[in-house]
C-alpha cells in the first residue's frame, strides 16, 4: 500500500486529487480536488456517502435537491476561512464557477440522509492550538462538535514555516468508548511563502509527515515530504508530527470518518510525546499567528494546477 500519494499521481477527469475509500483500502474517507476552468461545471452523484464542498482558490455554485448555494469561496486556503455546502447521500451534485478555481470534496460513507446546507465563513471557529514552535492554527469549519454530519469530520490546519504540527504524535485507531475512537484520515497539504521569512519569489514550500505504527490495524509507516498538492492516506497508527519547511507555511485538510456509532474526534497521545503540552501554558503562541487573512503571499497550488480566477 502507498500512503504518500505525490500531486497528479490520482488525477482522473476534472479531478486532479481522487481519493475514494477503495483506492485507500479502507471503507470510509474520501476526497477530491476538482478543478473548474472559468465558466465550467461538474456534475457527480454523491451514492453512499455525504460530502462537503469546500472552496480552496475560487468561488462556485452547488445546486443539489432542488437547492442552489452561493459559495463567495476565497483566493486561497491562507486568505481565512471559507465558506462551504454540505450535499447529502443519495444526491445529484452540480459544482460550477463563473471565474474558475480549485475546490474540496470531502466525502464520507455514511447512513443518515441529511438535508442540503450552507455554511458561513463567518460562523468557522478558528482555533490557535499548541504553542511556541509547536503553535498552529486550526479552522474547525465541520468539526464532529461544530458541524452536523453524519460520519464526517473535517477541518483546515496552518502550520507556520519552521513549526512542528500534529505534535505530540496521536491516535485514533482503537475503539475504546470515551477514550479513543476509530477514524480513517487524509492529509492534504498546500503551501506558502511566510512573507516576512525573505524567501525568494517563485521557491517552492515543502515539509514532511511522519506516522508510525501503534501495533494496531496495518502497522502503517510513513516519513515522507509533501509538496502542493500531495495527500497522505492514514489507516492506522501515530500520526505526527507535521513539519513545515522554515520560509513557508504550511496548510494540509484533514477529512476523517469511521466506523463508530458516536462521530467523535477522540484521540491518544503517544505517551513518548505528550510531555509537550505541559509546556505550552509558559510558552506564548506564535506571534504570526493568527495569520493574515488579506493579502497573503499564497500560490497555494502545483504550477499545473494554479486558479483560473
Amino acid at each position: 500500500m502507498t500512503y504518500h500519494l505525490p500531486a497528479g499521481t490520482t488525477a482522473t477527469g476534472p479531478y486532479h486529487l481522487a481519493i475514494s475509500p477503495e483506492r485507500a483500502g479502507w471503507a470510509h474517507s474520501a476526497l477530491r480536488v476538482l478543478r473548474l476552468e472559468p465558466g465550467g461545471s461538474h456534475t457527480f452523484r454523491t451514492a453512499d456517502s455525504e460530502w462537503i464542498v469546500l472552496p480552496l482558490a475560487g468561488g462556485c455554485v452547488v445546486e443539489a435537491e432542488g437547492e442552489r448555494l452561493e459559495l463567495a469561496g476565497r483566493s486561497s486556503v491562507f486568505a481565512g476561512p471559507s465558506d462551504f455546502a454540505y450535499v447529502p447521500r443519495d444526491s445529484e451534485v452540480t459544482v460550477s464557477s463563473a471565474g474558475g478555481g480549485r475546490f474540496a470534496l470531502t466525502g464520507a460513507r455514511c447512513e443518515r440522509r441529511l438535508p442540503v446546507r450552507y455554511g458561513p465563513a463567518a460562523d468557522v471557529p478558528v482555533e490557535l492550538r499548541g504553542s511556541g514552535n509547536c503553535s498552529r492554527q486550526v479552522h474547525n469549519f465541520a468539526a464532529a462538535d461544530v458541524f452536523e454530519a453524519d460520519r464526517l469530520i473535517a477541518v483546515e490546519v496552518f502550520t507556520p514555516g519552521g513549526n512542528w504540527s500534529s505534535y505530540p504524535p496521536h491516535k485514533h485507531d482503537e475503539h475504546r468508548p470515551g477514550e479513543e475512537s476509530v477514524l480513517e484520515e487524509i492529509y492534504y497539504y498546500e503551501f506558502a511563502r511566510d512573507p516576512g521569512a525573505g524567501v525568494p519569489e517563485g521557491t517552492p514550500g515543502f515539509g514532511y509527515q511522519r506516522v508510525s505504527s501503534s501495533g494496531h490495524g496495518r502497522g502503517t509507516e510513513v516519513l515522507a515530504e509533501v509538496r502542493d498538492g500531495d495527500a497522505v492516506v492514514i489507516p492506522d497508527g501515530w500520526h505526527g508530527p507535521s513539519i513545515a519547511a522554515p520560509g513557508h507555511h504550511m496548510y494540509y485538510l484533514n477529512v476523517m470518518a469511521g466506523p463508530e456509532s458516536e462521530r467523535a474526534w477522540l484521540i491518544s497521545d503517544h505517551p513518548d510525546h505528550t510531555w509537550i503540552r505541559s509546556t505550552w501554558p509558559e510558552v506564548p503562541v506564535d506571534p504570526r499567528l493568527p495569520l493574515p487573512t488579506e493579502g497573503a503571499d499564497a500560490p497555494g497550488a502545483p504550477a499545473d494546477e494554479a486558479p483560473a480566477n
